[in-house]
């Protein structure tokens, strides 16, 4: 764990090198995945089946091997415990209702020179969406990806998971049928993002493809971009608190830890004024973390890249924030309001001392796929929008044709594109 003090002579430097910090590289994952698209592109259903009986000891034969049916969604979702059923159910509410909030509008109107002009939105027609699989599958970020794009209005929504040994989460059919997607198929990793991209035998291509993965899942989405539409390249998950001394060092610790045990490439990081406070925070974290059936990443992720810094004042924070442009940002205060006001970069930020970060994963609403490695600077969460594209039109008659017309021929011709003016000069005469 780093320690860090405003206060040092080369704090500048040393803050420097965390905000640079890279973690998650690795100089034979682009080869890898390059040969893993080529294979699938080039011979579709029979390199997924090899793919899959290599990585995840699944054997893919029958239709049944491949796709797992509504019909066990739906006895997934009959059999869970009522108060987990009723969980699943008030996380689908929340995350439905705060999204369909996001739905944008069509516009359509006529300027002062007579020009219609606006703008159309339409769903993309399919989505596919990745959902790592076996025992460390998440329902949650099923609902987080799949709901927005029922929202959206996409018609067709498939999902790829890889099912080691043939053990699929029922948690995650449950929310599958919740959620009502339309197709699962028993395919994991780099192969998967290719097959939903260039589609195979078997599976029909997708225009966006969203959802959390480990590096090769996401390397192959960077790849691929442009093939389909993306979500996000996402790497490891990060959490940044802003607490001072009036806080339960217990409560610091525990929020910091429900990141770090995500991924031993994942990172913590607390900004106080407070050093005997940090002191507290940094034993209870030892402490809680060897309580943990998730200490072993927890604990290599706090000790190889958790950090606190000490400032000499709170309103030092949100400066340093902002150059962290991290994936959440928690601001444990009595009043969070005037350190939020100065936050630019951040990908969801958490208000007060009872706001866990861990709500937002599972209830709160917004969306908790978010971007990480300081793309908050210039990218924001999964939204309805990710699902959805833009159509502009325009409609002029010869009165408006005649006011704008003459400004686009000289524009085509300074150009040197006399062609353009041409199309324009022949309707004014």
């Amino acid at each position: 764990m780093q320690w860090l003090e405003t206060s040092q002579p080369d704090f500048a430097r040393k803050f420097a090198r965390l905000v640079e910090e890279r973690r998650e590289s690795d100089p034979d994952l682009e080869r890898v995945v390059g040969d893993i698209l080529a294979e699938v592109r080039t011979r579709g259903d029979a390199a997924l089946a090899e793919y899959t009986q290599r990585f995840d000891k699944h054997t893919l034969t029958e239709d049944d091997d491949w796709r797992i049916g509504p019909q066990a969604c739906r006895a997934a979702f009959d059999a869970l415990e009522p108060e987990l059923r009723a969980a699943l159910e008030l996380a689908a509410a929340r995350i439905r209702a705060y999204h369909e909030g996001q739905l944008p509008a069509d516009r359509d109107f006529v300027d002062e020179t007579g020009v219609r002009l606006g703008a159309k939105w339409h769903p993309v027609d399919a989505a596919g969406l990745y959902v790592p699989g076996g025992r460390a599958a998440y329902p949650s970020s099923l609902l987080m990806n799949a709901i927005p794009a029922k929202v959206a209005g996409v018609a067709r929504l498939v999902v790829t998971t890889p099912t080691p040994k043939g053990e699929v989460n029922p948690l995650v059919l449950a929310a599958a049928h919740l959620a009502g997607v339309d197709e699962i198929w028993r395919v994991g990793g780099a192969q998967a993002i290719a097959a939903l991209a260039y589609g195979t035998e078997r599976i029909a291509a997708v225009d966006v493809v969203t959802g959390p993965g480990n590096a090769w899942v996401a390397e192959a989405k960077r790849k691929l971009y442009g093939v389909v539409g993306i979500d996000m390249v996402a790497g490891p998950s990060e959490i940044l608190l802003i607490a001072d001394s009036l806080n339960d060092p217990d409560w610091i610790a525990a929020d910091l830890l429900s990141q770090a045990e995500h991924d031993p490439d994942a990172q913590s990081i607390l900004i106080t004024d407070d050093a005997a406070f940090a002191h507290q925070v940094a034993d209870r974290i030892d402490v809680q973390c060897a309580t943990l059936s998730t200490e072993a990443a927890a604990r290599k992720s706090w000790d190889d890249h958790g950090t606190i810094i000490i400032v000499g004042d709170l309103s030092e924070a949100p400066a340093l924030a902002n150059h962290l442009a991290a994936e959440h940002v928690e601001i444990a205060l009595d009043d969070p309001e005037p350190l939020f006001a100065q936050l630019r970069h951040a990908g969801s930020v958490f208000l007060g001392r009872h706001a866990p970060e861990a709500v937002g994963d599972y209830v709160a609403g917004p969306n908790h796929v978010l971007p990480t490695g300081r793309r908050a600077r210039f990218a924001s969460g999964l939204s309805v929008l990710d699902f959805m594209k833009r159509t502009s039109f325009i409609g002029l008659d010869p009165a408006a044709l005649a006011r704008i017309g003459p400004a686009a021929i000289a524009l085509a011709h300074a150009e040197g594109l006399p062609a353009h003016a041409l199309s324009v000069e022949l309707r004014l005469k």
